[in-house]
């Protein structure tokens, strides 16, 4: 069963870029309330997915350098990356079979 990760500005390049699995990236805030109606649909995701991807949440209040680069306007913003690079977005909140299918095509 894998875990929900939390990346930072400091750890996103060892664990989003560098990954050797795909690795879905939720952009949110404490304060967003779609944000947090992701938060359960990701832990399901998590748990359904195993060790075939990696899934963690980036706070774009506390790490500002990487919502910049990655241009985050909106937020729950997801994106999935493969291979060092962004492979699939989304806007808005998503249902963890939406997810879980964008995952399975990478795989």
């Amino acid at each position: 069963m894998s875990k929900e990760l939390e990346f930072t500005d400091q750890n996103f390049d060892q664990e989003v870029i560098k990954a050797n699995v795909p690795v879905l990236v939720d952009f949110w805030a404490p304060w967003c309330g779609p944000c947090q109606m992701m938060g359960p649909i990701l832990k399901e995701l998590a748990e359904a997915i195993g060790d075939k991807a990696n899934i963690g949440k980036l706070n774009v209040d506390e790490n500002p350098a990487t919502s910049s680069q990655y241009e985050i306007m909106s937020i729950p913003a997801i994106k999935i990356f493969k291979g060092g690079v962004v492979v699939k977005e989304f806007v808005g909140v998503q249902s963890a079979e939406n997810l879980k299918k964008a995952l399975a095509e990478l795989a």
